[in-house]
């Protein structure tokens, strides 16, 4: 996956600080310019997840406001709807299962929280990817959208992070009528991205197909962990992301405690040698799992 918790570089700075020393210069070309500057500066790496955490708030509103001016940078709007999505789920759901058993309310809160920047995120990315692909979500609406929504290149990063924001807010909001309606519709749209990539993201979309499959009404289980075992392998079996996916949604809802631990303990190891902020995120949640796992089961 994308790793877009950093901080702005000087460089980044500097060109946004041109918006008001620049006066010769179209104000457009500048805003077009600090959102590439911006996205190059988000595929950056950041390891340590504290710093991560107090820069992105930062990050994520300066990214925000420059595609609120350039709603049509489908990298930009990739970028902000990864950052918005991964802080959701590293630093506020995350925050919010710890403290479950302790304090129900305060986990509430923060589970309002999270579902609101998923939305947040998924909004930003629809809007870019709709402004590109006109007819998505009347494709998006029909029973076999596979062999409809047609995905270029350039959309598919945009396009895997509208429909991952999308499941998750769907998750926190089981609540809502409305917005459970509106799975097949993410599914739908996940599914366009692995079919038009399958390897996209190292097995993220993969991955994001079995997390899908193992949450819906009537999905199997079989072909779930199908979905994680091909995510696994386009990682090379160096992604810890997929392992720890596999683990929640296919051996802890079957109560195979063995295959949980084991796939922890593979993501526990493979992710000791990525330094990336993905990686130690997912290495952080697989340690939490293992130390939980006397509750779980």
């Amino acid at each position: 996956m994308h790793n877009d918790f950093l901080r702005p570089s000087l460089s980044l700075l500097v060109l946004v600080l041109a918006f008001g020393l620049s006066a010769c210069m179209p104000r457009q070309l500048l805003v077009n310019g600090a959102a590439d500057a911006l996205t190059v500066q988000g595929q950056a790496e950041e390891e340590d997840i504290g710093l991560a955490r107090e820069a992105s708030a930062f990050y994520l509103k300066l990214s925000e406001s420059l595609l609120r001016q350039t709603p049509g940078h489908l990298a930009l709007a990739e970028s902000v709807a990864s950052g918005f999505t991964q802080y959701a789920y590293a630093f506020v759901a995350t925050d919010a299962e710890r403290m479950m058993n302790t304090d129900a309310k305060a986990a509430h809160q923060l589970n309002e929280r999270a579902r609101r920047l998923y939305l947040r995120a998924h909004r930003h990315a629809m809007s870019a990817l709709a402004r590109s692909n006109p007819g998505l979500m009347a494709s998006l609406a029909k029973p076999s959208a596979t062999q409809h929504v047609l995905l270029q290149p350039d959309q598919l990063g945009v396009a895997f992070w509208a429909a991952a924001s999308w499941g998750a807010y769907i998750a926190l909001s089981k609540d809502d009528p409305d917005a459970v309606a509106d799975l097949p519709l993410a599914v739908r749209l996940a599914e366009s991205v692995w079919r038009t990539s399958p390897s996209f993201g190292q097995g993220a979309a993969a991955s994001l197909m079995g997390n899908f499959e193992a949450a819906r009404p009537g999905g199997s289980m079989t072909k779930a962990a199908a979905y994680f075992d091909e995510a696994i392998q386009a990682g090379g079996g160096k992604n810890p992301g997929p392992l720890v996916a596999k683990a929640e949604a296919i051996a802890q809802p079957t109560g195979d405690r063995t295959a949980f631990e084991a796939l922890l303990q593979k993501a526990l190891s493979v992710s000791a040698k990525r330094y990336d902020l993905t990686s130690q995120i997912m290495r952080q949640r697989a340690q939490w799992l293992l130390d939980s796992v006397d509750d779980l089961f």
